[in-house]
C-alpha cells in the first residue's frame, strides 16, 4: 500500500481524540494503514518485571493511528492551473 508520508516527516493529526496534534512520524505500518506519530495517542501500558526493568510497572508509549488521521504538517500548497482555453477553429466547407 503507498502512503502519503514517511518515516521522519511531520504530521497534523486532523480528527479524532489527538486532533491539532503535532510530531513526528516514528513508525509507518502500511500493511495494517497505520502509523506511529511521536507523543501523539500515547498509552499506558503495565510491563512485568524484567532484567532490564527491574521494578515493572507502568510505562507511557505511542500507539498507532490511522494513516488517513494524519496530514504533513508542511505540504505545499498546489497551484491551480488556468482552465486551458479552446482554439478558435475555422468550419471547413
Amino acid at each position: 500500500m503507498k502512503t502519503h508520508v514517511k518515516k521522519g516527516d511531520t504530521v497534523i493529526v486532523i480528527t479524532g481524540d489527538n486532533k491539532g496534534a503535532q510530531g513526528t512520524v516514528l513508525q509507518v505500518l502500511p500493511a495494517k494503514g497505520r502509523v506511529l506519530v511521536e507523543g501523539v495517542n500515547m498509552i499506558k501500558k503495565a510491563v512485568k518485571p524484567s532484567q532490564q526493568n527491574q521494578n515493572g510497572g507502568h510505562i507511557e508509549k505511542e500507539a498507532p493511528i490511522a494513516i488517513s488521521n494524519v496530514k504533513l504538517a508542511d505540504a505545499p500548497k498546489k497551484e491551480k492551473k488556468a482552465p486551458a482555453k479552446k482554439k478558435a477553429t475555422a468550419k471547413k466547407k
